[in-house]
């Protein structure tokens, strides 16, 4: 069967995270270096896509510096270790419309955990320069203590430092030039 290969475009894409604090507030966070590819069945629809993204530890940026050393540290990250993020999926799968399923296996100081995500499909069109694009919002939560992400040494009583859920969003765009 023939496919379609993407790209993932940085510049019209981004990443962000956001971890409860004190239980009184968020965190936001995003992290500003990544790259990914898709691969499409070639057909009219993304039925089956596949998609690998790659995220650099050392980018995070939570607007804090600070924060963001802390969270390169084996804390959390351990960015010096692994200084790489990854998913690969293993199922795109239709929901209803343009939203689909997505599951995977997100890898974090190499531990590898399979996943779930809820993407929306904002569409496909060609660009100025004739470049094919495709659009994706992806939504999901993982637990922090399954990749073994939690301050050592910070006195956590009752859990009440940091929410074990940490809640994803991308919006994420793929170009295609081979059309």
């Amino acid at each position: 069967m023939a496919t379609k290969n993407w790209t993932l475009d940085p510049a019209h894409s981004d990443i962000h995270f956001k971890i409860r604090h004190l239980f009184i507030s968020s965190v936001t966070g995003e992290f500003k270096i990544f790259s990914g590819t898709m691969v499409t069945p070639q057909h009219d629809n993304f039925n089956g896509a596949s998609f690998k993204l790659f995220i650099d530890a050392f980018s995070v940026d939570t607007n804090n510096r600070d924060r963001d050393e802390h969270l390169k540290s084996p804390d959390f990250f351990s960015a010096d270790l692994f200084p790489q993020l990854e998913f690969h999926s293993t199922a795109f799968s239709p929901v209803a419309g343009d939203n689909y399923r997505l599951k995977g296996v997100l890898t974090i100081k190499g531990i590898s955990k399979e996943i779930m995500l809820d993407v929306f499909f904002g569409g496909e069109a060609k660009d100025g320069f004739g470049i094919n694009r495709a659009g994706f919002e992806i939504i999901g939560t993982i637990n922090r203590n399954d990749f073994d992400i939690h301050p050592a040494g910070i006195a956590e009583v009752g859990g009440l430092v940091l929410g074990e859920e940490i809640k994803l969003h991308a919006n994420i765009q793929f170009t295609n030039d081979t059309e």
